[in-house]
Order: structure tokens, then sequence, then C-alpha cells
């Protein structure tokens, strides 16, 4: 495979995600991928055997869109090599969600600078918790969590599994993250149904999660972070966003985690970090410009590996 019809689609789907974002007025990918596990769980989330059906339903549904995308390229690339090249391109900014996540971010804390209220209502479009009852430094802390668990599934995660099996790879990322999205909660309606779906993610999620870490720390030049990550990456209900959350901790300089209200029930998570100090505009602008540096760093190294394999399979 000529190595442009790897390099070029990721390039201008990274660079189209870093100028503008969510295409917010356009049909989304996810929004059908949504539609699909919704069919599912409203036919088969009923009776016995929900693990079972929810675990088939998982694993169908992502079948069918690593197969489909990649029946569906292969044909385009067939009719028209840079017919392939565009729709590619499309696909990896769609599978992108960097952009959009760091300007909520941004409005969070301008909102918050404004009033703890405004602070309150903007951190609740990115949060899934209660955020009536947040104080000023836990929207702050809200928002830079989500930010760094963001820059893992958000974007390290797609751009890993594009590495590894292309656009129909990350498509299958993008199923895998909206399945755990939406049926992957440990609640009465989705523990069982949403069960296998919830372990799938863990999975696809484990190398990036501690990838982006890595990537995290090595982007302002502080490998010596990597001890703190390892102390503290474990911290977590999850057993992949924990990383992340803590390689910004010890970037930052500051302590995340501990109870939070997920609408009427408190949950309490183990603290990462243990600075428990106040966090301001300057540390989300440091976490921004660290997020962006990151994804330089993945994505150069991204075209490294596709170089490097081109040239081997030259010689």
């Amino acid at each position: 495979m000529d190595i442009y019809i790897l390099i070029l689609p990721l390039l201008i789907g990274w660079i189209l995600d870093r100028l503008i974002g969510d295409p917010a007025m356009l049909p989304h990918p996810v929004v059908g991928f949504g539609k699909m596990i919704s069919f599912c769980e409203k036919r088969w989330n009923k009776g016995v055997h929900r693990i079972w059906k929810g675990g088939i339903a998982a694993v169908l549904l992502i079948l069918i869109v690593y197969g489909g995308s990649a029946f569906i390229l292969h044909y385009l690339f067939l009719l028209n090599t840079w017919l392939g090249i565009a729709v590619s391109a499309i696909l990896v900014f769609y599978c992108l969600a960097g952009t959009t996540l760091i300007h909520e971010v941004k409005m969070v804390f301008l909102a918050a600078d404004r009033s703890l209220e405004e602070g309150r209502k903007q951190v609740a479009r990115i949060v899934g918790r209660d955020t009536s009852e947040l104080t000023d430094q836990e929207v702050r802390t809200a928002a830079l969590e989500t930010l760094a668990e963001n820059l893992s599934d958000g974007v390290i995660a797609p751009l890993f599994w594009y590495l590894l099996l292309g656009v129909p790879g990350m498509l299958a990322y993008k199923m895998v993250n909206t399945l755990d999205s939406m049926i992957g909660y440990k609640n009465e309606r989705y523990l069982q149904f949403g069960c296998v779906a919830a372990h799938i993610d863990d999975v696809a999620n484990y190398i990036p999660a501690r990838l982006t870490a890595f990537l995290m720390v090595l982007s302002v030049g502080r490998l010596d972070k990597l001890k703190f990550i390892c102390k503290y990456g474990n911290q977590h209900a999850s057993p992949n966003s924990g990383y992340p959350e803590a390689a910004l901790a010890s970037i930052l300089n500051c302590r995340f985690g501990g109870p939070h209200n997920y609408f009427g029930e408190m949950v309490y998570k183990p603290y990462i970090g243990d600075n428990e100090r106040p966090l301001d505009t300057t540390d989300m602008r440091k976490a921004v410009s660290m997020n962006g540096r990151s994804e330089i760093i993945m994505i150069a190294f991204m075209i490294i590996c596709f170089l490097f394999v081109q040239l081997k399979n030259m010689y």
C-alpha cells in the first residue's frame, strides 16, 4: 500500500479537527452508532440471558462497523484513489474529538471566572455528575479531569487504532466507545446487558490510556513524573481513566478525585495526588497546551511508524 494513502487521510482529518472541531451541523457517524445500539437495546435488553444478549449485540455491532467500513473504503479506493483518500480523511475527522472538548473546558473556566452558577451550568455540558452543588474548585477540577480523559478516548485511542487497523479500526473503536457511553453503566437497567460492552471498552483503551499518560509527561519534558503516574494511575474505578488523570495531576501539581454526587448517589473516588491547591485559568491554559503537544507527538510517531513499515517492505 502506498504510504500517502495512510498519511494523507490522517493529516487532513487531524488538521480539520484542530481547525473546526466537532461538525455539529453535519450528520455524524456516532449518531448512527447510537441509533444502532438503541435498536438492539430496546429489543434485547429484557427477559433472561441479558449478558449473552448484550455481548452478542456489542460484538455484532463492532464487527458490522469494521467490516462494513472496510468493504466500502476498499470499493471507493478501487473506483478512485483520491476519492478513497477524501472519504477516509472525513472519517478520521469525525472520529477525533479533541478540539471541541478543549473549547468546552475553556468555556468552563471563563464561566467560572464570572460566577459559580455559570461555571456549574457550563461544566454540566461535559460531565455526567450532578453539578448543582459543586464548589468553584470542584467545577474547575471536573473540567480538567474530563480534559485528561478525553485526550485518551477522544484523540489518542482513535489514533492508536488507526495505526493498527486503519480507518475501519478507528470507526470500530468509536462504536466500542459509544457502546460503553450508552450501555456500560452499573445500574439496574444496564448491569447485565452492558457488561460485555464495558469490558470491551476497558480492553480497547488499556494501551491507549497508558500511552496517553506517557505522551502527556513527554510533551512537557518531565519523564520523571512516570513514578507519580505508576503510584496513582490505578487509583480510579476505571482501569484506564486514572492514568491520564494522574499524568495531568502530576504536571499541574494538583489533586484530582474525591467524592462526587451522581444525581443523588454519592460516589467516593480515591484521590489522585496530594496537593490540594486552588486551580485557575493558568492551569487550564497549561493543560490545553499540553494536550496540543501530546497530539502532535502522537501524529509524528504514527508517521514514523508508517514510513518505517514502508521502508521495511521496500528492502
